[in-house]
């Protein structure tokens, strides 16, 4: 009893501090100050949004261009592959750290279940990741503001504040955070000295290339897709998405939970 009493002030303790220094973070974050880490820095061409949002057009899509997605991701930020050959099966599916993953259509869209659904969908892949929330739950569990959304939308992980409490994680509708359960970085195959490595006991998810927008290039993601996947300002009626958004007839996760998710598919 002594013992979690302790552990519980520990985490209220920190939780204090986080609150105290959340505008901090934020200002930091957004402006891209000298506080800010290298990686998230703004220079003269970085790319701005009043509300970044993606579009996944899941018609473009198929195994093999999934894959070179998921890869262009992973290793432009260091996401281990801890594979069944080298740790085994059961601790490979326990420890597996993903930003953006493959999955079917009954998994991403449980509350949307029609009773016939086509062959052609259900056979189809689906590319899910974080929705980056217009009210995102993780941020609202967050104890000590490792995880804060940026003001144009962004909602991104300061890996030094994590305490690994995971609650960020229970409250996630989407399973979109992974927990380093081990040190990862003896599994990643290539190092990309641009973006930092994590250590364990850290949680860490997709940042829609936070660090990439800051020097003028889109996400890693999109720029793989070869045009399955369009980014762009959901604020700015003018911009690709809107346009995109326009035309087409497109469907979200889990809205009904108010998240108010920031990633679109066209069915």
């Amino acid at each position: 009893m002594e013992d979690s009493r302790r552990r519980f002030l520990k985490i209220a303790g920190i939780a204090a501090l986080g609150m105290g220094t959340a505008p901090v973070i934020d200002a930091v974050a957004a402006s891209g100050g000298h506080g800010a880490a290298p990686h998230m820095r703004k220079g003269d061409d970085a790319l701005t949004a009043k509300q970044w949002g993606l579009v996944i057009d899941t018609t473009k899509l198929d195994h093999e261009k999934v894959e070179h997605i998921i890869e262009a991701c992973h290793s432009t930020h260091n996401v281990p592959n801890i594979s069944a050959a080298k740790v085994g099966q059961k601790v490979a599916t326990r420890h597996e750290i993903k930003w953006i993953w493959e999955t079917h259509y009954h998994n991403a869209f449980t509350d949307l279940r029609p009773q016939y659904l086509s062959e052609d969908v259900e056979e189809r892949p689906f590319l899910v990741l974080c929705n980056h929330c217009e009210e995102p739950p993780c941020v609202q569990a967050c104890p000590t503001q490792a995880t804060f959304k940026r003001p144009d939308g962004i909602v991104l992980m300061d890996f030094h504040r994590c305490i690994g409490c995971r609650f960020c994680m229970a409250a996630c509708p989407y399973g979109s955070r992974s927990f380093n359960l081990r040190d990862p970085r003896p599994f990643i195959e290539k190092t990309n000295l641009a973006f930092p490595t994590r250590t364990k006991g850290v949680v860490e998810k997709c940042n829609f290339c936070a660090e990439r927008l800051a020097v003028g290039q889109p996400p890693a993601c999109v720029e793989a897709s070869e045009g399955a996947m369009v980014f762009g300002d959901l604020e700015d009626p003018h911009s690709e998405i809107r346009e995109v958004l326009r035309e087409h007839y497109t469907i979200r996760r889990k809205v009904s939970l108010g998240t108010g998710p920031a990633v679109y598919y066209i069915i």
